[in-house]
């Protein structure tokens, strides 16, 4: 079993920045490619990023790309999403998953409990 725990969520005004970090526990594969995702209210979960494990190659999806970057840890264990120039748009619950593949192909397999991103006009 697998366990991802978000955090760095919080209320930030547009045009500014947040980290959210992922800490994955358990029995985690080193070869699990990593991935946000977003959920709007009322709105479906929506892919952001994801990088491969071996590869190191990211993918974003259009609306978060040139602001977003996706990246691992030292300790390996641990994915970021830094967050630049955020806009109001981009107001939704963040959520870290491990599986496999790269943007459209993405398949999870865990999913950690979301943390909240808010930013204000």
């Amino acid at each position: 079993q697998v366990q991802l725990v978000e955090s760095g969520g919080g209320l930030v005004q547009a045009g500014g920045s947040l980290r959210l970090s992922c800490a994955a526990s358990g029995s985690i594969s080193s070869s699990y490619d990593m991935a946000w995702f977003r959920q709007a209210p009322g709105k479906e979960r929506e892919f952001a990023a994801s990088r491969m494990w071996r590869s190191g190659l990211t993918y974003y999806t259009d609306s978060v790309k040139g602001r977003f970057t996706i990246s691992r840890g030292i300790a390996k264990n641990t994915v970021y999403l830094q967050m630049n120039s955020l806009k109001p748009e981009d107001t939704a619950v963040y959520y870290c998953s491990a599986g496999t593949g790269s943007g459209t192909d993405y398949r999870p397999a865990y999913w950690g409990q979301g943390t909240q991103v808010t930013v204000s006009s």
